[in-house]
């Protein structure tokens, strides 16, 4: 099918356009500068400039497409008003392809995060957080998933905390981000929280079995990893920096130092058995043996 994609030369993004590609899928995605662009085009998509910031182009690319996969999302979390900013652009976006799809039958496959369930490991069938920092969306990806019943295949990839290849992206990515500008591989909390994972390019065949034969209405879990231990995690990161391993302070990670600080392991049993879906690259902390000093 032709597919229309946000977010499609990021980390996951890229992963993702390579996914459909091989399996004989044509891409159009969504490109906001001349790099990406450039990105796409080399990756064998054809570019549709725009941001999420323009519905008229959101719209014109899924009106253009037989299904829709949504990855982009600001990532600006300097601030709570910076966050907030964000959350309400994509939800705008994802609202507009919502609404251009109703009818259509065509699958809308949109990205959310794995939810945190305390004292328990969360599964497809928890709900979504709507409240905090990024509840916002929570409600958004609950109303695409609501739309199953006007017409939209609509599924949600719920991915975890740290989306990685060769030891960047995601939670853990920050916290190597972090831990070059300080010094020290940090961690907050007690650092025994753990963390879910997954590699981007197992991510990507998810989302492409999602797009190609998901139920509308329903969500599933992009886990491998279910759950590593932060102060685990922040000892690899160290230990390739040549960083000391400490517990620093939640607000050394901005808006994002309770989340931080959570226990939120996750599992994906239901959506191994149910879609056939197997991890096969390699886990967080294997994959972080790739970080470079």
């Amino acid at each position: 099918m032709h597919v229309f994609i946000t977010g499609g030369t990021g980390l996951i993004g890229t992963a993702v356009v390579a996914e459909l590609l091989g399996h004989g899928h044509t891409v159009l995605a969504l490109t906001r500068s001349d790099a990406s662009t450039a990105a796409a085009e080399a990756a064998g998509a054809t570019a549709l400039r725009g941001s999420l910031a323009d519905l008229d182009v959101v719209r014109a690319g899924a009106a253009q497409a037989d299904g829709v996969i949504h990855l982009a999302f600001g990532n600006d979390f300097s601030s709570p008003e910076a966050v907030a900013r964000s959350v309400a652009e994509e939800t705008a976006a994802l609202t507009a392809l919502g609404r251009q799809l109703i009818g259509s039958d065509h699958p809308l496959v949109t990205v959310s995060g794995t939810p945190w369930v305390p004292g328990a490991v969360s599964t497809e069938s928890d709900p979504l957080p709507t409240d905090g920092p990024v509840g916002g969306r929570g409600r958004t990806v609950d109303a695409i998933l609501a739309l199953a019943s006007q017409g939209v295949r609509s599924s949600s990839v719920r991915l975890p905390r740290t989306v990685h290849e060769n030891g960047n992206g995601g939670f853990a990515g920050l916290l190597t981000q972090t831990a070059r500008q300080s010094g020290v591989a940090g961690y907050p909390g007690d650092g025994t929280q753990r963390w879910p994972a997954v590699h981007a390019r197992d991510a990507a065949v998810l989302f492409r079995i999602a797009l190609e034969s998901a139920p509308a209405g329903t969500a599933w879990h992009a886990v491998a990893d279910e759950g590593d231990a932060v102060r685990d995690i922040a000892t690899v990161i160290g230990r390739r920096l040549g960083l000391p391993v400490e517990r620093v302070p939640e607000e050394t990670f901005g808006p994002l130092g309770p989340i931080f600080a959570t226990d939120q392991p996750s599992s994906s049993a239901h959506t191994q058995a149910t879609l056939g879906w197997k991890p096969a690259h390699p886990s967080l902390l294997d994959d972080l043996e790739n970080l470079q000093p």
